[in-house]
């Protein structure tokens, strides 16, 4: 009785107080994710409900935000790393880069002809598998230029694999038994974007935490030579379609900024001294990430995922988790 009460009040409103109302419920979730009750899974699942609810009224400077959010949290996070455990991360991570993201886009490949995905649309879904989610499909789309359709199809397919990933990989880490170290380079490898290996590590703790962004972010400078060989792939493709074509990948500087806070945290003591509170603000600024990116889905992104698209998108995403646990329950310790 209570419910459509609500509705018939909310259906009695006009076009201005309906918007209004949207912004003050997306303004007051934004601030829930603030709080110590918020974590990373339930702040991404507050965005995919309003999302899906209400509809974004801030849909023209969230995804903006929630990038350059992304990028600042990431930076301050590097303020609470020794420099030691970055490199040493990023070097076992690095052992994983050439042969997991080579046979990530020969299986992509295969795959898309044989599900006869346009070429553009699989080759962005393999690049957002295999190195760095949306970042990656972003970078390697402008080089090829590719179609909105395109993209949104890769971006889709990758949002709901991130959104799966965040909460299926912290129990099955626990179930399995993995060391910190096993868990962050698991995730840093095998979760698409950053932000959901982020928040999937810190569910499963603070060292985990540490490895898993030091894996992810060497795992992103591979956005530059795959831009580059991609630009050159497409290029011919482009000049016949009589496209122009780019040659200028997008560069993540963010991830040298974080390798100047890690050497500062490292060899300033002043730095080491207040480097809990820059990474507890990093933290807070990441779940509230997760809920701009979350608020960022549209009804329309999930209708422009096909089963096809999807099919390609969950293979790739099983092969590389299945065959980087593998190795590293092996090697890592």
């Amino acid at each position: 009785m209570k419910r459509s009460l609500i509705t018939k009040k909310l259906s009695s409103l006009t076009s201005d107080q309906k918007l209004l109302y949207r912004k003050i419920v997306f303004i007051l979730a934004a601030g829930f994710c603030l709080t110590p009750w918020a974590s990373p899974p339930i702040a991404l699942m507050l965005g995919i409900f309003l999302a899906l609810t209400h509809e974004n009224p801030f849909h023209r400077i969230s995804r903006p935000a929630s990038k350059y959010l992304l990028e600042a949290s990431v930076i301050m996070l590097g303020f609470g790393m020794n420099l030691a455990v970055v490199l040493k991360a990023g070097a076992s991570g690095a052992l994983f880069a050439v042969g997991s993201i080579s046979a990530t886009f020969i299986l992509g490949y295969f795959l898309g002809k044989w599900l006869k995905i346009p070429i553009k649309a699989s080759g962005l879904i393999s690049a957002g598998t295999a190195i760095c989610g949306g970042s990656a499909i972003a970078a390697v789309s402008s080089v090829i230029n590719a179609a909105q359709s395109e993209i949104s199809v890769a971006m889709g397919t990758v949002f709901v694999l991130n959104a799966v990933a965040l909460f299926v990989f912290p129990p099955l880490g626990h179930v399995l038994h993995l060391t910190q170290t096993q868990f962050g380079t698991w995730a840093g490898v095998a979760i698409h974007d950053i932000s959901s290996v982020v928040g999937a590590a810190s569910h499963y703790g603070q060292s985990a935490l540490y490895t898993a962004t030091a894996v992810k972010l060497s795992r992103a400078l591979w956005i530059i030579p795959i831009s580059i060989a991609a630009s050159y792939i497409f290029q011919h493709q482009n000049k016949k379609s009589g496209e122009s074509v780019q040659h200028k990948p997008q560069v993540p500087w963010f991830i040298g900024l974080f390798l100047l806070a890690s050497i500062a945290r490292t060899f300033i003591p002043q730095v080491a001294s207040w480097s809990p509170i820059v990474t507890h603000i990093s933290e807070a600024g990441l779940t509230l990430t997760l809920f701009l990116i979350g608020a960022g889905l549209s009804r329309r992104m999930l209708k422009a995922v096909g089963w096809k698209p999807m099919l390609q998108g969950v293979v790739l995403w099983i092969f590389i988790s299945a065959t980087s646990l593998g190795v590293i329950m092996l090697v890592v310790r």
